[in-house]
């Protein structure tokens, strides 16, 4: 069967308490089997994870990165607040979140949000796939797999793209290691990031301005076996630790 690629259209502006999951399914026949990507942003918007510019305080380590990267100091302390470890400060901050994800300033956006207003990265995005998935079964009784997507820039290579940083009903990973390929090769190293890709032709779909598709479905994608390992381990992560000998020099 083909896959389909529906935008779900007509959402309004989403505002803290309203009821995501609802709005979308108003807009949507879901089927079994669906994928469900939610950005991430629009997802916190209705979950409240934002917070008031003129309500941040930088401290002294905000107040120093931000002479060095050009930046509100109080931006600076709130992507310092979402931060578990800050990877690099200059020239921009790169930061690991609480839960696994690695991101520029920690994923905390100023667009696509009222002026003076930042959007924070929901703190447990495995666990809101988990809820967006329950909602959508009990509103339509429809077993739905979803992702919740943020927009990351790729070590080597300009431009942003979609990722998952939250996913449900599917593993991150399709692994294939111990298949055969078509000449009868044992696959020793295949692991494909099935979430990742789908997030990045949902952001594709979902724009990154004004378009105002901040989710998407997608129909008839197969199911596949794997596990959730998408972070590599502090040992196994060649460029975490290279950045952080370099922050040490």
């Amino acid at each position: 069967m083909e896959i389909q690629v529906i935008g779900v259209q007509g959402l309004p502006l989403i505002q803290k308490g309203d009821d995501l999951p609802a709005l979308i399914c108003d807009r949507v026949a879901f089927e079994d089997g669906d994928i469900l990507a939610i950005a991430s942003s629009v997802y916190s918007k209705a979950a409240g994870f934002t917070r008031e510019l003129a309500s941040i305080t930088p401290g002294a380590d905000a107040v120093r990165i931000a002479a060095k990267t050009k930046e509100d100091p109080r931006f600076v302390q709130a992507v310092l607040d979402s931060s578990a470890d800050i990877l690099l400060e200059h020239p921009f901050i790169l930061s690991e979140l609480p839960s696994g994800h690695i991101g520029v300033r920690a994923g905390v956006d100023h667009s696509n949000v009222e002026d003076g207003r930042l959007i924070i990265l929901p703190p447990d995005p495995m666990g809101a796939a988990v809820g967006v998935r329950d909602a959508v079964r009990r509103i339509t009784g429809k077993d739905v797999r979803v992702l919740i997507t943020d927009t990351c820039g790729r070590p080597f290579r300009r431009g942003q793209t979609g990722i998952a940083i939250g996913w449900a009903g599917m593993t991150a990973i399709d692994d294939y290691r111990g298949d055969t390929d078509l000449f009868g090769h044992v696959l020793e190293i295949t692991e494909e990031a099935v979430v990742d890709e789908i997030a990045a032709f949902a952001n594709f779909v979902m724009g990154e301005s004004h378009q105002g598709v901040p989710a998407v479905v997608f129909r008839n994608c197969k199911t596949w076996n794997g596990h959730d390992s998408v972070y590599f381990t502090p040992q196994e992560d060649i460029i975490r630790a290279a950045l952080k000998k370099n922050k040490k020099d």
